[in-house]
């Protein structure tokens, strides 16, 4: 339904635009903002300070799974040497410590999907700035993205966009 209705806008535009191009010239600019996103150098620096920031919680979450392994390997194989009361507080123990896992595991990827977005959101804004500013400065009448099915090199100006991305 997204590509039916994405292909009907492109028709008509290009059905109005028809019309318009017999009148006066038009320039039409593509940009591959999925390419852009994937190659800015913004999107290094937003996947390095993720890192760091979620490294300690996820080198955290390792230890507490090799600790709680450990445990379990230490129940199958010394619960016929415990006494009953032994081996049920070790299992409780074990359970209580797979169940805070599971919660700091979900905790864990809450919070960094939530920084991931709030990171991609800051870097869509820039590529759209871009955008706007190279369209307004090099006077285009239409730049499109996303939805399109084909855009030549003569209007693809994803390139031109990615340069003003980068750091001079």
């Amino acid at each position: 339904m997204k590509f039916f209705n994405q292909f009907l806008i492109t028709g008509v535009l290009i059905i109005a635009l028809t019309g318009i191009v017999n009148a006066a010239a038009i320039k039409i600019g593509f940009v591959n903002v999925a390419k852009i996103l994937e190659k800015a150098p913004q999107t290094e620096k937003a996947k390095i300070a993720l890192e760091k920031e979620f490294s300690p919680r996820s080198k955290r979450l390792v230890a507490s799974q090799k600790a709680i392994k450990k445990l379990d390997e230490k129940l199958a194989r010394d619960i016929k040497l415990m006494s009953e009361k032994e081996a049920r507080r070790l299992q409780r123990e074990v359970l209580e410590k797979k169940r805070a896992l599971q919660r700091d595991q979900e905790e864990y990827r809450e919070d960094f999907n939530l920084k991931r977005n709030e990171e991609l959101a800051k870097l869509q804004r820039l590529v759209f700035e871009a955008i706007k500013s190279l369209s307004e400065s090099e006077k285009y009448d239409l730049v499109l993205h996303d939805g399109v099915v084909h855009a030549s090199e003569a209007v693809d100006i994803t390139d031109k966009v990615q340069s003003r991305l980068s750091p001079k």
